[in-house]
């Protein structure tokens, strides 16, 4: 696996950076997304050209890379077909191989000595040796009462998980700029639709369901701040499963079918439908979850995300079954789009392309 000393700005949060193409590297596919800021006054953005290439089956393992050569040949196809000369990309580390924690240190501190004091605070709560992770910080703000401390989120990952990203997208010839974290990428772009409910969500919790290939992903806010995040090991894989079950066909032919929607007429009876229910089940498990875990005793609104979001009808059903509002996710329904973008295809990819859409838009983060 090819290795070597890179030279990017590995910051899990907002820095200023140019412009550049939101790479999301999933259990199941690359997606890409490159936007443009038509209007800074109104926040108007633009669709410049997205694309979405499967991956292999065998290419990634629980989030990480186990096929350098496969992931970085789909990035480049990726690339290829936007036709695009950006080549600065940024890229998104699943949550489990980010360790968060927010500490309190003292107020005032010169940056040379918040940092020592950061990493004196991490080296407790990160398992693995500092020169083995690369750690990112930022200044939350004063403690509430006590205005001589600050709160600090700490953020960190092994560097074997940064370079394997790093190195897929060099070998497709681009340079990494950001290195994100997934659901905070996803957050950014969930800023983008949150007024699809009323007050923009103000003083209301709303959940955030991203059903990704192998996993779950549950983000729950209330008045824009994270309050419970959970993973759960149900996806898209189950259905696919089930195809290569039910009708003997490869994994693979198993995915492309899914994706194609070519499949015998029991198919919707006999699989689909029966998979959509399940998936229901373990979005109501998953806010049984929030509210035992919370104070929290409602929950306003459901968006789902992730390719599973895209099964006609799957709103609805995770509605009924959990008598909660649902809306599908689509962070482009206010955005213009450049003529080289199919609008009716690109409403059916929205909710897949979330994450990706949220690291695109680290172009335009305020200094």
């Amino acid at each position: 696996m090819f290795k070597g000393n890179f030279d990017i700005n590995l910051d899990f949060f907002k820095k200023k950076s140019p412009p550049l193409i939101g790479v999301d590297v999933s259990s199941s596919s690359v997606k890409m997304v490159e936007l443009s800021l038509v209007d800074k006054g109104t926040g108007t953005y633009r669709v410049e050209q997205y694309a979405i290439e499967p991956l292999p089956v065998d290419a990634m393992l629980d989030g990480g890379i186990v096929n350098l050569d496969a992931v970085g040949n789909c990035i480049n196809r990726g690339w290829s077909r936007m036709a695009t000369k950006q080549r600065n990309v940024a890229l998104a580390l699943p949550a489990t191989d980010v360790v968060t924690k927010k500490v309190v240190v003292p107020a005032g501190l010169r940056e040379d000595d918040l940092a020592f004091q950061v990493e004196s605070e991490a080296s407790q709560y990160i398992p693995f040796a500092l020169d083995e992770v690369d750690l990112d910080f930022q200044v939350l703000g004063p403690v509430a009462d006590n205005s001589e401390e600050v709160e600090v989120i700490i953020a960190a990952s092994r560097k074997d998980k940064v370079e394997d990203r790093v190195a897929a997208a060099m070998s497709a010839g681009l340079k990494t700029i950001i290195m994100d974290v997934e659901p905070y990428a996803a957050q950014s772009a969930f800023e983008l639709i949150k007024n699809q409910v009323p007050e923009g969500g103000k003083d209301q919790v709303l959940a955030l369901v991203d059903i990704g290939a192998t996993a779950m992903n549950i983000n729950v806010f209330h008045n824009d701040e994270s309050v419970y995040m959970r993973d759960q090991p149900f996806g898209g894989n189950q259905l696919t499963q089930e195809i290569h079950n039910q009708f003997n066909l490869s994994l693979e032919e198993s995915e492309a079918a899914k994706r194609s929607g070519e499949l015998a007429e029991n198919y919707k009876a006999d699989v689909l439908q029966p998979f959509c229910e399940t998936l229901a089940i373990e979005v109501m498990r998953a806010i049984q979850f929030f509210y035992t875990s919370t104070q929290y005793t409602e929950v306003n609104y459901i968006f789902i995300a992730g390719g599973c979001a895209m099964i006609p009808g799957l709103d609805e059903i995770i509605a009924a079954r959990t008598q909660v509002s649902t809306l599908v996710v689509n962070p482009f329904s206010s955005m213009e789009h450049s003529s080289r973008i199919n609008p009716r295809q690109l409403n059916s990819d929205a909710p897949s392309l979330l994450i990706a859409c949220g690291l695109a838009m680290r172009s335009f983060d305020p200094i």
